[in-house]
Order: structure tokens, then sequence, then C-alpha cells
């Protein structure tokens, strides 16, 4: 295969553009500067941003391109099907539930960061404890789109995957680092247009796939045996455990992020908080639509007759490449060139929020509130940079193990959802809590999700919950085992509160033993 010059050419202008619109973004944002906090300008926009931009850069930030490949890549396989495609509707729940209840306690607090409840109740020192799941969980988000991005680019323009790692990690850094909030909320904008116009259009990348001739009726294929089970998929009774688990996983873990709340926290009232978690959730959820599609048409596709040929992408380990795939083999060459703008824009649009994020939190929460106490509006807003170009280069550099960075990623997210979603549901709605509370928590939480395995990272485990079973070497864990730790280290950090409280209370313990 040639290198693609007419793609290449028209993803930098893509590119370019991003670029430039970051780079104006950061100049208005110093425009609108006067008389505000510098640093709260960087982090949350300086509370300006309003409803039209909030909605946009909430829902880009969703639609990632581990979002729209994934969709794609679940509803073609086998195994799984349409029915196993949780996150549109996971995510939409999640934004929705995020702004009944916690974006009003979280915006009429002026808070900056989610971390900053947790330290405001616990202290800074178990902040700081609190704060590494979703630091792992950022780098590691950051690492795995920018993976997706190399590989797709390699399929569609056959330029190496480092290269094309290395471009969008350096357009991204950039204009996140001159412009914070602003830089990433304008490009989103730019960004959420390019993913519709290319991918979601009934006029450009569908129709062309829906009517190529090695594709049957996607229609027939749904609930028909053709080239593969029908894409529909089904729930067999053994697996509805991890069904529920998964999806209780999307919904609820997907709250606790620091990439939500710096959109919510931005917006100039909490009534205009919540209208954006409430229509990003539509949004979200209507971006998912084409890549469901996509996969439908790569399930319903005889690859014998493209250029492909066989063995189909499922037997070559490509699954996960079959939103590409489809727009190359599928569609005309121009039309796959769009698409790969949309996968590029829906890339950059959730890595600039996880970069962003994850200095946000370290410079606000980390440098300011525990290393450097009296340090200057300036000084935190170079250590913003300066862990943003950090985090950034790490992340890039794990994005050479791509299949690792994944693994890692999920389990920082279940972390996330097992360890933080609890803390700050206690932090805002249970304050009797306390840090003991917090610490036993943590603890119990992290104790359990390590001891119950991680086939994917080789980790054997050590509690088998109920349906727990070894198939070709591996162990699968049936019950909902995420759920349950979640809920026991919400009890715990309850319990132990309480039972602290009562024990120094009552001089069952000598008071000078209370630390916290």
């Amino acid at each position: 295969m040639a290198l693609n010059i007419p793609g290449l050419v028209s993803l930098s202008v893509f590119f370019t553009l991003t670029l430039a619109t970051g780079i104006w973004a950061s100049w208005k944002s110093k425009k609108d500067q006067q008389n505000r906090n510098p640093t709260e300008m960087a982090i949350v926009g300086g509370r300006n941003i309003n409803v039209f931009i909030g909605l946009f850069t909430a829902t880009a930030t969703w639609v990632g391109g581990a979002y729209i490949n994934g969709t794609a890549e679940i509803v073609y396989l086998p195994s799984k099907g349409l029915l196993w495609v949780q996150a549109p509707v996971g995510f939409a729940l999640s934004l929705v539930i995020g702004g009944f209840f916690f974006v009003n306690p979280m915006r009429s607090k002026n808070y900056v960061t989610v971390m900053d409840p947790l330290q405001e109740t616990y202290g800074n020192v178990m902040g700081s404890l609190l704060f590494i799941p979703p630091l792992l969980g950022e780098v590691f988000w950051f690492a795995a789109i920018l993976a997706s991005l190399g590989a797709t680019m390699r399929v569609i323009l056959d330029i190496g995957g480092s290269l094309a790692i290395l471009v969008s990690a350096c357009t991204v850094i950039l204009y996140t680092l001159l412009g914070g909030l602003y830089s990433v909320a304008y490009t989103d904008v730019i960004q959420l247009v390019f993913i519709t116009l290319s991918l979601a259009s009934p006029w450009v990348c569908i129709p062309f796939a829906l009517v190529n001739s090695a594709t049957e009726s996607i229609y027939y294929t749904a609930t028909h045996q053709s080239y593969q089970d029908p894409w529909i998929g089904k729930i067999e009774k053994q697996y509805l455990g991890r069904w529920l688990d998964d999806f209780f996983y999307l919904v609820l873990g997907s709250i606790p992020w620091q990439t939500y709340f710096q959109r919510v926290l931005s917006a100039a009232s909490p009534g205009q908080a919540r209208l954006i978690s409430y229509l990003s959730g539509l949004g979200c959820f209507s971006m998912a639509i084409p890549s469901v599609l996509i996969g439908a048409v790569a399930a319903s596709t005889d690859w014998n007759q493209t250029s492909y040929g066989l063995p189909s992408p499922l037997e070559r380990g490509e699954s996960a490449m079959i939103l590409p795939l489809v727009l190359h083999y599928l569609c005309p060459a121009y039309i796959s060139i769009a698409g790969l703008g949309a996968i590029a824009a829906a890339a950059m649009s959730s890595a600039d929020s996880a970069l962003l994020s994850a200095g946000s939190m370290f410079a606000h929460n980390i440098y300011r509130k525990i290393l450097r106490k009296k340090a200057t509006e300036t000084e935190v807003l170079w250590a913003m940079r300066i862990s943003m170009l950090v985090f950034g280069a790490g992340a890039a550099g794990l994005a050479f193990y791509s299949s690792s960075v994944y693994d890692l990623w999920f389990l920082s997210g279940e972390l996330v959802y097992a360890l933080l979603f609890p803390q700050l549901c206690c932090a805002l709605f249970a304050p009797s809590t306390n840090t003991y509370g917090s610490a036993a928590g943590f603890l119990v939480g992290l104790l359990l999700r390590v001891l119950a395995g991680e086939p994917a990272l080789s980790i054997p485990p050590i509690i088998c919950y109920p349906g727990c079973s070894l198939v070709n070497g591996t162990y699968s864990q049936l019950f909902p085992f995420k759920t349950f730790t979640m809920l026991l280290t919400l009890g715990t950090i309850i319990a132990v509160s309480y039972l602290a409280v009562v024990l120094f209370q009552r001089n069952l313990l000598p008071r000078r033993w209370d630390v916290c």
C-alpha cells in the first residue's frame, strides 16, 4: 500500500486548523483575563463558559477515539453485538445523574477540581492519596487515545504509527499549554463539528458503506446468520452479572472524573452547569449511532469481495480497527479520508481534556495545597504547564505499548469507580464521615479490587467470587465484583467514620490518639 498523499494533506490541514483555533482561544483567554484569577482562568475558564461552548466541549470529551472505535468493534464482534454496547447509554445516564445530583453541590461551592471536596472533608494528605487513581487514569487514557489514533493512521494513510503519535501529542500539548480550558473548549467545538460532518452526516460515510456490493442488508443480518452471527447480539444468563457490573461501572464510574467536572464547574451558574450536563448526555448518545451502523455493516460484509480479502478482520485479530477498515475498504478514498478526520478529531478532543485534567489536579490540589502552600498564582500556573508537559510526554511514550496501555487504563478506571466514587458521595452527601473512614474505605476497596485479579495483566485472582471459572488458562469473574467492591468501600467509609467518632467521644480511645 502506497502513502496516501491526499489523506496526509487533508489531515495536515485539520491539525493546522485545530492548532490555530487553540492559539486564537489562548489569545482570547488572555484578553478576557483582566481582573480574574489566572489559575482559575486556565482551569475552569474563569467560570465564563456559555451553554453552547459548554455543551460542545462536554460532549466532545466523552466522544473520543476509543468511544467511536470501541462502539463499532463491539457491534462487529460475534461474541458481543449491539446488546453489549453499553457506553452510549451508560455515559448518557452518567451525565444526567451527575447533573441531577452532583453538579449543584460542586458548582454552588465554587470548587475548582473534583479533588476539592475530598481534601476539604478528609484533609490534604488523604486527598493526595485519592489523587493517584484519577491521575493514572487520565495519563493512561491519553496514551490509549494516542495509540488508537496511531493505529488508525497506519491503516488509512500507511504512515508509521509512531509519527502519528508524536505529531498528535505535540499538537495537543502545545495548544493546551497555551490556553488551558479556553483552548480545549474552543478546539472541541471544531473537533465535534468535524466528527458530525464527516462521520455522522447521512450524506457522507454511512450510505457508501451501507450500499457496498459486498455488504448484506443490516436489517436482515441483525437477526439472521449471514457471514457471522447476528450483530444484535445476545446476553446469556451466566453473563448477566458481568453485564450489569459493566453497566453500573459506566454509569457511576464515569462521574468522579476531573474531565467531567472541569466542564460543569466552568459554567456561569449552577443552572447552566446542569443544563450542559443533561444536553451533553443526549449528544453523547446520538454520536454513537454512526459507529453502531458501521459495526453492523462490518458484521454484514463478505470481506472476500473487497480488496481486504480473507481471512476476515476478526480472524486476523484486527477487530479493534474495524471502523477505519470499513471506511477504507467499503467507501471511496475521499470518504475514508473524511472518516479519518473524524477519528482524529474525536481522539484529540478527549486527549486534550485528559491532559488538562491531570495538570489541573496536580497544580491546584498537590502543588498549591501540599507542596507550596504560599505559591503565587503565576507559580501555580507554571506548575500546571510543566506537569502537563511531563504527563503528556509520559503518555506519548506509553502509547507505543498500546495493548498494555489499554489494560492499565481499564484497571485505573475501575479503581476510580471502586475507590473515588464512594469517597466523593460521602464528602458531598455524608459530611459526618471523616479521614479514618476514608482511609479504611480506600484500603478495603484497593485490596478487594487487587485480590479479584486482572486477566488482561496476567494477575490471577486470590478471591474467587461466585461464578468464577477457569477458561483456557485464564480466570473469569462473572460476579459483579466491581460494584460489590464499590458498595463495600462506601459502607466501610460510613461505618468506620461512625465508629471513630463514638470511640473518641466516649473516651474509649485517648483523645491524643485522634490525629485527624
